[in-house]
């Protein structure tokens, strides 16, 4: 069942890309000189290449490379939890060869930092050898800087965001970078604004179908963040090098928003309203370093360290009466507080015991601590708390907790490549730690996991790589589910309690991937089969304390399965005599299942939706300093549904078409135009309400909801100098 529904699916999707493929296959027989492809299949682009589109930025860049966005990892199959556990050996973006210690503060949001004045050139690595800084997973960028700038160089970008309700907000960044002997560095600040109008209307109704109420919301959020980066390297010798990285970032999210709730249960009809006021401050930063030492016998030893912090504080209060009079009184108060801290140190050396291999050996130790203090006071009988908004204090199990992990990982990772077109990559990890658990409950769990890894890459000719991975994964908790929260899926439920007794995910991941990259660079064509099979699989779990006490929270529902495929193709379009036209596309079509006794029958594994389709476009004229285009992504339709002990939410594909155009102008500035969210996506969900567990199928209410959020246009110019 789980293949054949897969297949149907795919089918469904392919659909969409008719006309796509069609250029795909086009352009396999034709092509455009351009890149070049080195006997190891790295794909080299010198900044020469580059000087016809006159670009600002390493972004600039990469945007006119074909493929690229695979090279980002942009078109990854999903995980069961974005989060990385610790540093790992793994990379996306090296700078010089070298891997930056930073997690927030990482080498990809340094592109639209460094000036394409810079670059010596780009390196799209498909190989696998000990010679990198780090395990190439997929594919790597290398971006190989000038040893020696001429001069130092001032990034200048600014311009206007325009939001919903004819709102305008300025935005900017400033970027230094400079090099004076061994010694180089990057400064950089940035405004972006953010501003989000959410307008909804719901329609319910009750078990028998007959009208229940309608719900009206308008909310506005502030997303503005502010944030200031640093970056230093120091070449020591020639043998020795240290570098730091640095991060702040603050922004004030607070929220306000306005619900009109009609009860059609009544004739007349009556309508209530809620209104909520929500003051949040939000901070991080992050410091980073590393070490680097070269032997005389081609060795290398490395040291790396992380030491970040993230807070955020939120206070909701709500209020409740009548539209009519305008009066209401406080119903709901809701105080969190949270604080997470990760310290991380990793060392290594690495050497080649034989010709043909690499080995590198070392050790990570890592802790992450989440501090979490939530206050709900309620409008019920009791007495009242100024301190819980002065409303009533609602008992809150976990509503004060303090989670700590310390977590040891020593690693041997071997490269063997006994000739050119072979690579065979191992990876040997033993992982302890210990989860502990203070405040209002003490608990203490000791975990140790073995995890492989085998990565074999065979290269048929230049342009075709085979690639065959199979791994052991151990995800990264959240331990937001540790303690009690608030909840944000549902308006009738104000939070969710927490599990000190939730463990990881583990799972067997195996891919099977073809990638062919088209004569004279016109483009790619990748193909990727994975099948991922999960134990204990997070989410909602049975914490009922009676029938008439239903209650879940987030846990280890059982064991589950994914299949799916992922079809992308990034081509030139020379065959029409459109050389500098690039279109990109793709679909990711996936099956899950597992059984799960909250519902009692087979759902999807969540995030493992039916998948997701892609389609971009770019068209570079080179004789008018001109670039345009636009980028597409939708979900399949019916995609992720969210199943609860007493309800079950269909939610909505995310959906977005982003318009763009640029120009050059005087003195190398550059203008750029974006139209976000063009199509003004409406987005759709289906909530289902039973009476008593969803599992006996007693319905009681069904609400229908739509909402939008607006458009978005923004106004940009960039220069260097």
């Amino acid at each position: 069942m789980l293949i054949s529904n897969s297949v149907m699916r795919a089918k469904f999707a392919f659909r969409h890309f008719s006309k796509c493929t069609l250029f795909f296959i086009t352009a396999f027989l034709s092509g455009q000189s351009l890149g070049q492809i080195g006997s190891d299949t790295t794909v080299v682009y010198p900044a020469a290449y580059f000087a016809q589109f006159e670009p600002v930025t390493v972004g600039d860049m990469l945007d006119r490379i074909p493929g690229i966005s695979l090279a980002l990892g942009e078109n990854t199959n999903g995980s069961q939890n974005n989060e990385t556990r610790g540093l790992g050996g793994s990379a996306q973006i090296l700078i010089d060869g070298k891997r930056m210690a930073g997690k927030e503060n990482e080498a990809a949001s340094q592109l639209d930092r460094i000036p394409a004045e810079q670059v010596e050139r780009i390196e799209i690595i498909r190989g696998s050898t000990a010679a990198l800084d780090v395990s190439n997973s997929g594919q790597l960028i290398n971006i190989v800087l000038l040893e020696q700038s001429l001069t130092d160089s001032l990034s200048v970008s600014g311009g206007l965001v325009g939001f919903a309700e004819n709102r305008i907000e300025p935005a900017g960044s400033i970027a230094y970078s400079a090099r004076s002997g061994r010694l180089s560095y990057l400064l950089s600040a940035e405004l972006e604004p953010g501003f989000e109008r959410l307008e909804s209307r719901e329609y319910s109704f009750l078990g028998d179908l007959s009208p229940n109420d309608i719900v009206t919301l308008e909310q506005e959020k502030d997303l503005t963040t502010l944030s200031i980066n640093g970056n230093l390297i120091f070449d020591l010798s020639e043998t020795d090098r240290i570098a730091f990285n640095a991060l702040y970032r603050e922004a004030d999210p607070p929220v306000t928003l306005q619900r009109n709730i009609t009860d059609l249960t009544v004739s007349p009809s009556v309508t209530y309203y809620e209104s909520e006021n929500i003051a949040a401050d939000s901070d991080n930063w992050e410091i980073g370093g590393d070490f680097d030492h070269r032997f005389a016998d081609g060795g290398s030893y490395k040291f790396l360290f992380i030491a970040n912090e993230l807070n955020n504080d939120s206070t909701r209060e709500r209020y409740r009466g009548l539209l009519s009079t305008g009066t209401g009184a406080k119903n709901l108060f809701l105080d969190s507080a949270t604080r997470t801290r990760e310290r991380i140190m990793r060392t290594s050396y690495t050497f080649d015991p034989l010709s043909t291999m690499g080995m590198e050996v070392g050790v990570e130790r890592a802790q992450t601590i989440l501090d979490s203090r939530l206050k709900r006071g309620l409008d019920i009988p009791g007495q009242p708390n100024d301190s819980y908004g002065g409303l009533v204090p609602a008992d809150l199990p976990l509503s004060d907790s303090s989670v700590e992990e310390i977590r040891l990982e020593s690693f041997v990772i071997s490269t063997w490549q006994p000739n050119p077109r072979h690579s065979l990559e191992t990876t040997l990890l033993l992982e302890l730690s210990e989860i502990r658990q203070t405040g209002d409950i003490t608990n203490t769990r000791d975990f140790d996991f073995i995890r492989p890894k085998l990565d074999y890459r065979f290269d048929l000719n230049p342009q075709t790589q085979l690639r065959v991975s199979a791994e052991r994964v151990v995800s990264q908790l959240n331990f937001a589910d540790f303690v009690a929260a608030t909840e944000t899926r549902d308006d009738d439920q104000d939070v969710i309690g927490g599990n000190a007794e939730l463990v990881q995910e583990e799972s067997w991941q195996y891919n099977l991937n073809l990638e062919y990259r088209l004569p004279s660079d016109a483009g790619l064509l990748n193909a990727n089969v994975y099948y991922y099979d999960i134990e204990n699989v997070i989410g909602r779990i049975d914490v009922s304390t009676g029938p008439d006490r239903l209650q879940t929270v987030n846990g280890n529902a059982g064991d589950g399965k994914v299949l799916g495929l992922n079809v992308y193709g990034s081509v030139r379009l020379g065959f029409i005599n459109l050389p500098q036209a690039l279109v990109t596309g793709g679909v990711n079509v996936r099956d899950s299942a597992i059984d799960d006794p909250l519902i009692g029958f087979e759902r999807r594994v969540v995030p493992y939706d039916r998948g997701n389709f892609r389609l971009g476009f770019r068209h570079d004229v080179v004789s008018r300093g001109l670039n345009y285009g636009f980028n597409y992504r939708d979900g399949i339709d019916g995609n992720r549904p969210f199943w609860d002990i007493d309800k079950v939410q269909f939610l909505a594909s995310n959906s977005d078409l982003t318009v763009f155009a640029e120009k050059q102008g005087f003195n190398g500035l550059t203008f750029r135009a974006e139209w976000i969210n063009a199509l003004d996506y409406e987005k759709c969900t289906e909530r289902r309400r039973y009476q008593g567990r969803l599992s006996q199928g007693v319905l009681q209410e069904v609400e229908y909801n739509c909402s939008t959020v607006g458009h978005q246009v923004r106004l940009n110019v960039r220069g260097t100098f």
